[in-house]
């Protein structure tokens, strides 16, 4: 079986990607844009990572890097089983799907990263260390939320 993701539509060939999935929660809806909406809410966000989003929200000038909005990470478009969630900005272009698999019983969170010049590799390098754990702390908070657990 071949894996794609509508990330890769406009970002063919990604400086970063990678993908988490979790098992979908009973209960939960199959809309990928819903999944997409909840995980990016702030009544999804785990407690450390919105910590870790503050930390991020005060440092990030600090660098050059422009503050990013709740509404920053809006769903742009839906494509099959996949919603996608596009922010590009002076260092970097993100690329997050979220896809609901009703068949499969999986929910799985596609992220691709493309870096744009010497500012995004240095903003880049910490935030993919974190990248991991904080999706899969998202995805499974998500998943709580949204089969009326969380």
């Amino acid at each position: 079986m071949t894996f794609t993701s509508c990330v890769f539509d406009d970002m063919a060939r990604p400086d970063y990607c990678d993908l988490h999935a979790i098992a979908l929660p009973a209960g939960a809806p199959a809309d990928p844009a819903v999944w997409a909406r909840t995980m990016f809410s702030p009544r999804a966000a785990p407690p450390w990572v919105a910590a870790a989003l503050a930390v991020r929200q005060a440092l990030a000038p600090l660098v050059g890097v422009p503050r990013a909005g709740h509404e920053a990470f809006g769903v742009v478009r839906v494509a099959g089983d996949e919603a996608l969630v596009a922010v590009d900005d002076v260092h970097l272009d993100f690329r997050c799907a979220l896809g609901v698999d009703v068949e499969a019983g999986r929910v799985r969170c596609t992220t691709a990263v493309r870096l744009k010049n010497r500012r995004g590799r240095f903003y880049f390098r910490p935030v993919a260390l974190a990248h991991g754990p904080v999706v899969e702390s998202m995805l499974r908070r998500t998943g709580k939320v949204l089969a009326g657990h969380g």
